[in-house]
Parts: C-alpha cells; structure tokens; sequence
C-alpha cells in the first residue's frame, strides 16, 4: 500500500509517497510560490489558487516517479499551514487572497473581541484560547470590517488544508484539529461557539462547514481527479489537518512525554494530551489534535527568521555559523537579544521590535552576535517550556525539526534550554509524512484494523540517534538566569511602550 502525504506550506507545498509496508519515502516533489501583493501594514496573503496548481502538480509529478506502483495508492492526506483565511462564494470560487498565520493586520480586530467578549479571561473562558492575530477569527471580523463587500460574497469559510481536501473530494467539511486554531471553536466540547461566532461577524455560522472528527476521513478522491492522475477509484482523502497536528504524528509524538519543536521561520512547541490543557493567560494555545485529542503548543515568530538575517549579514556558510557559535561561552559574552523582528505571538506582542543589550568591546563579534542571536530565539521556546510546565506537561524528549536543528551547536543549545535530552529523525518530512501516516490509518481504520497510531509511529518514524544531545547541569543554570534576565528586560521596555 502507497500514501500521498500532501504539506500546503507558507513557501512552497509538497508531496511525498510513502510505502506503507517499508516506511520508505518512494517518491517527492515540491512546488514554490510566493505572498500576494498588498499594501496593508502587517498583512501577509496568498492565493489559495496558487495551492492547488501546486498540489497537483506536485502529486502528478510524484505519480510518474511511482510509474505502475501508482496503482498501490490507497489514501491521501493533506497538511496545512494553519489559521490561514479562505473565503468561498456560492459557485466555490474563491473571493479574495487568504490572509495567513503570519498576518498581523488584524491586531486591532484582536483587541476590539477581546474587550467586547468582556476581557482574555472570558474569550478563554468561551474557547480555550486566546485572541491572537494568528487566529483565523480576527481575520474574519477585519474582512467584514474592511471589505464588507466581499464578506457578503462569501458563503463558505475554510482553513488552507480543508480548502484542499474540498478540490480533492468536491465536499466541503473541517476536522476538529485545524478548528481549534480559529478562536471560534470551544476546544473542551469541540463545537463552535456562539457567543463568539455572534462577536466575530453577521451570519458566520451559517458560513462555518460541517465539524468532523480528526479520525473521520474527509471523503473519497473525486472520480475526475483519479482518472487524471491514473488511480484507482474510492481512494481515501483522510481529514488531513493543521501543519503542527500533522507533524506531531510525522515526529510520534502523539503519547505523552514526547515534545517537537519546529525550528524554522518561525519557532513551535507542542505536546500530546489526553485531556485539554487551557493556559488562563492564553499564551499556550489550546489545540485540538489531529487524533480527537488533544495538542498545547506554543508559537514564536522569531526563530530561522532572526538567524538567517545573521548569517546573511557576516556572508557566513551555516558550517561557519555553527563553527563560530560553538566557539563562544554560554551567555554570548553576556549579550542580551529581543529577537521581536517581525512583532511576537508569545508573548503577544504584534508590534513588537528586535532589541540587542549588554554590548561591551569584548563582545562586539561576529561570533558573539551570531550566538547571541541563536541564544535568543532558542530562549523563546524556552519560555514556552516553562509555560507548557506550569500547565502540567512534562516532556521527558523533545524532537526538533526544521531547518535549525541541522546544526549540532544549536542542537546543544536546545539541550541546554529545556533541559531534557533533544534529537531529531531519520526523516525531516515531518508534516508530508505525518499527512501520509494519517492516511494510511484512515485506510486501515476503514478495512477494520483498529491498530492505535502510536503503534503505526512507533513503526514508521525513527529517531536519528546520532544527533540526540543531553543538557548539561551548570548550562542549564545559566541559560534559566538569562531567561529571567531577558523576561525582566521585555517587561521593562513594553511598560516604557518600547516593544
């Protein structure tokens, strides 16, 4: 049996196949694309259109690789980034560029739901999560607000993956997973919530698709599509999911202990949970999972993005990033970092700026700065740590992913921080991957196999143990000091209206 793991990022999407009975990834493909024009301050945007030629180009390409093994293909599985805004017209059509998770335009939105719903605590109250401008809600009452126009046009709402589910299987529906990113569903009883549904925009529960289980598939592949593609009929389209809820099953981390954390453009942690962990001061958002359980995660902006810009600058290869940075102490010489560049979602600050302290002529390097900066985005997740501890989660590994955790320096760095062993996998689809293990337990579910996924991950995703990494006592002291120090310094500046 063949599965198609699909991963609709923020830069480019793409497909994998993977062999169910190996574990081995047969075949990929990968299709960039770029942000939408706007001149909206903070807005970030895409056409979904864009998605989906990729999609299908990716899967297409995908298939000629397979050649006759396509006819293996038994389930397809879609990831996306989350909280994105799409918004659909009564013949499908879409009626304007979705507003992304990384669109901070709708601050003010935020703010006006917030002190209409009566303050944080009752919005938590009402959800489980705070109201973020990551969240798809304040996006949806900014358009109404803005462009009432289109808000009238619209008659379906969806999130970047089920809008890819709908052109692979004609039925519109979203899983409870991706929901629980829209600040509109209560992520205990896992149905939308009214009172906030009424605050957000008129008439949006009647635009809101049918709520599914995480473990429900989304449908069948359109009967057009496989025989485009060469496929047999009733392939399986899983419900799919959010981006983080598939690459918790694609890293297995779908049994408590384990924690991934993403160290890309921008930075996540999330753990699995039985039951929902609700952080009163909604910095950790309480997600559903892609498994009808459910998944605390913490989100920085910051992360690649503050690194990268480093890099760029000195013209350094990331082998001379990782050489310089191993090089300098713990501490960075004592140089303090807000690496806020782009604003910050924990801790919420969307206008927040990037802040550099503690400068002295000893540590005006190149090296110092680049570890510095390093430090800086790692003490970030590790903020989050701290917060997913106090709400009773405790990881015992944490599984890094993303672009960051190929350095062995910044791998000991994360060590140091959390303070519990870190190591990453043989295989870095993570999400694609998780898409595709998704699908695959649909199709096992669907035949009567009720084998739990834990065994299915257990199976198919491994660990690369070459690159797990042990925190040392005296560096985890210090880098709990410089968290406290770097707390005190955010504070201080955001009473002051600085960040």
């Amino acid at each position: 049996m063949i599965l198609l793991g699909i991963d609709c990022g923020t830069q480019s999407t793409k497909t994998v196949a993977l062999d169910w009975e190996t574990g081995q990834i047969l075949a990929s493909a990968q299709k960039a694309y770029g942000f939408a024009k706007t001149d909206q301050p903070g807005a970030m945007e895409q056409h979904p259109e864009d998605w989906d030629a990729a999609m299908r180009s990716t899967v297409t390409e995908v298939l000629a690789h397979l050649g006759s093994r396509k006819s293996e293909v038994a389930g397809i599985g879609v990831s996306g980034q989350q909280h994105g805004l799409v918004v659909l017209d009564e013949s499908g059509a879409v009626v304007r560029p979705a507003k992304l998770w990384c669109d901070t335009s709708t601050a003010p939105q935020c703010e006006a739901l917030t002190r209409e719903l009566g303050g944080t605590e009752a919005v938590v109250g009402h959800v489980g999560n705070a109201m973020l401008p990551g969240y798809t809600a304040p996006k949806i009452r900014w358009l109404a607000e803005n462009e009432p126009h289109n808000w009238e046009k619209t008659r379906l709402v969806l999130l970047p993956h089920d809008f890819l589910n709908l052109q692979l299987t004609g039925s519109p529906s979203m899983e409870y997973g991706d929901a629980s990113g829209t600040a509109l569903l209560d992520v205990r009883s896992r149905t939308w919530s009214e009172p906030v549904c009424q605050a957000v925009a008129p008439h949006l529960p009647s635009r809101l698709p049918t709520l599914r289980s995480s473990a429900q598939p989304a449908g069948r592949l359109k009967n057009d599509l496989a025989a485009e593609w060469g496929l047999p009929e009733g392939v399986v389209v899983s419900a799919g999911g959010g981006d983080n809820m598939m690459g918790a099953i694609g890293t297995g981390n779908v049994s408590p202990g384990v924690v991934t954390a993403s160290l890309g453009t921008s930075g996540t942690l999330y753990a699995y949970s039985d039951v929902p962990v609700i952080d009163p001061r909604g910095e950790v958002a309480a997600f559903c999972d892609s498994t009808d359980a459910w998944l605390p995660l913490v989100c920085t902006m910051n992360v690649t993005l503050v690194t990268e810009l480093t890099r760029s600058v000195f013209g350094w290869s990331h082998a001379e990033v990782d050489e310089r940075i191993a090089a300098i102490e713990v501490g960075a010489g004592g140089l303090r970092v807000l690496p806020y560049l782009v604003g910050e979602r924990t801790p919420n600050l969307p206008r927040g700026g990037g802040v550099l302290a503690g400068l002295r002529p000893e540590n005006f390097t190149p090296a110092h700065l680049a570890r510095a900066m390093t430090e800086a985005v790692t003490l970030g997740l590790g903020y989050g740590i701290g917060r997913l501890r106090d709400l009773g989660i405790h990881p015992t590994e944490i599984r890094l992913t993303g672009g960051g955790s190929n350095s062995p320096a910044w791998r000991q760095i994360c060590a140091d921080v959390f303070g519990v062993p870190v190591v990453t996998l043989q295989s870095g689809e993570g999400a694609a991957l998780g898409a595709a293990i998704q699908a695959g337990w649909s199709v096992q579910r669907e035949s009567g196999d009720e084998s739990s996924l834990s065994s299915i991950t257990d199976r198919l995703v491994k660990l690369d143990e070459s690159t797990r990494a042990l925190p040392s006592p005296e560096a985890v002291d210090a880098y709990a000091a410089q968290l406290a120090e770097t707390d005190r310094l955010r504070a201080t500046l955001h009473t002051a209206g600085w960040i």
